[in-house]
């Protein structure tokens, strides 16, 4: 496992990053073997021994949650009626015991959740209803094996091609990766859930998608280690009758700041050092890269409209990664503190695609709310996204094949023939 990790990050290009996420690992298992012995010698009074370096003051006095009103003080804002499409397919609302919800909750009504009619032909659709209370709710159901596929066309064909876009998340990276696509160093899969949207609704698939793309890479060629992928918005044409995308997320840099967390997550395994370092000097520096990247969103899309005049533009938003308490330190070494931060803000990440599709009078497809209780740190049987050391065929911290089923029953459920 662990060479077929330093592989996949290498093909990434991430050099400096598997090296760190190396040491994380060692870290993160030595840890939990003290954590192990010292359980095993506490008394039968049930302390727990905190992590090698943290102090007993420390374990007594930090909060492991950040609260809502600290959460609500960085946000995104995005009124619902901002966030509106008017022809959008209700949504489930983001639960409300979530301490990150409140800072940027997606609206009840935009576009985007599985409806209680999830076509059937797709192995892997999300349950018709999100529980009310916020507990986990059912994800796409993939087959024991971990794969999953999606049958050839029942639901009518589109008129013309579908295109995808985007991101790792939208190439499906490493689940495992089309040989045969071009080129290899995007790391597309045939797994990825553009291929099963396509692949239910019998249409063609035209596949820009690029792992570590970001909105330059719409307009401008994107190196990789193994070719050059052209321009994604140079592979749009006018009878195109939907567009694909997942995008944002490597602007915002968020893998590497993962990574940052993990590492401070030593310094203060009960706190939220991860939060303190991003929000010092009083601005919420990663709020803030999610504000600026919404123009940037606006513009692509815009650009999209015009080269593809007759395509529905669907713009999918990240699933969830995070816990909806807690966390799973030391195996993803994450403070829980710092994992209530950062699904916060991929709560505001998500808020702002919303915003930005319901601008460009595209449908934004929620993906967080069918994922929830599927995070990294849950079983391998049932998380639908791979935490730092993977246990399926997929990046670390990125969706495994049941994750991207899960996802393209969500986009299947916002598209599908009225």
């Amino acid at each position: 496992m662990l060479a077929c990790l330093s592989v996949t990050l290498c093909m990434k290009g991430a050099t400096v990053r598997s090296s760190r996420r190396v040491w994380l690992a060692g870290s993160g298992a030595l840890a939990a073997t003290m954590i192990a012995v010292a359980w095993l010698a506490t008394s039968a009074s049930g302390g727990v021994q905190p992590p090698p370096r943290a102090s007993m003051a420390a374990l007594g006095t930090s909060i492991t949650a950040t609260s809502a009103a600290a959460l609500a003080a960085s946000t995104y804002a995005s009124s619902t009626a901002a966030v509106a499409a008017g022809s959008s397919t209700p949504s489930a609302a983001l639960p409300a015991d979530d301490p990150g919800a409140s800072s940027a909750a997606v609206p009840a009504n935009v576009s985007s959740t599985p409806s209680a009619a999830v076509p059937a032909n797709v192995s892997s659709a999300p349950s018709a209803a999100v529980p009310a209370d916020g507990s986990s709710a059912p994800s796409a159901a993939a087959p024991a094996n971990g794969t999953a596929t999606a049958s050839p066309a029942v639901l009518p064909a589109l008129p013309g091609p579908m295109v995808a876009l985007g991101d790792s998340y939208t190439a499906g990276a490493l689940l495992p990766s089309d040989l045969r696509a071009r080129p290899l160093g995007c790391l597309r899969s045939t797994r990825a859930y553009p291929v099963l949207v396509a692949t239910a609704l019998g249409a063609s698939l035209t596949d820009a998608a690029c792992s570590s793309a970001g909105v330059a890479d719409m307009t401008a060629a994107q190196r990789t280690d193994l070719g050059t992928n052209q321009p994604q918005l140079g592979a749009l044409a006018p009878d195109d009758s939907v567009v694909m995308l997942t995008l944002s997320g490597d602007d915002i840099g968020f893998q590497n700041v993962l990574d940052e967390c993990m590492e401070l997550s030593f310094t203060d395994p009960w706190g939220s050092p991860c939060r303190a370092h991003y929000t010092s000097g009083g601005t919420d520096q990663l709020a803030a890269l999610v504000k600026a990247e919404a123009p940037k969103m606006t513009a692509v899309l815009a650009d999209i409209a015009a080269r593809a005049p007759r395509a529905r533009i669907v713009v999918v938003g990240y699933p969830d990664m995070f816990p909806l308490s807690g966390g799973c330190w030391p195996a993803v070494p994450i403070t829980d503190g710092d994992i209530a931060y950062l699904r916060g803000i991929e709560l505001q990440l998500n808020a702002m695609l919303a915003a930005d599709a319901r601008t460009a009078r595209a449908t934004f497809v929620n993906t967080y709310t069918p994922t929830i209780g599927h995070d990294f740190c849950q079983p391998e049987r049932i998380r639908d996204v791979e935490g730092l050391l993977p246990g399926s065929w997929a990046l670390p911290f990125h969706p495994n094949a049941r994750g991207q089923a899960a996802i393209a029953a969500a986009v299947l459920a916002a598209i599908r023939p009225a």
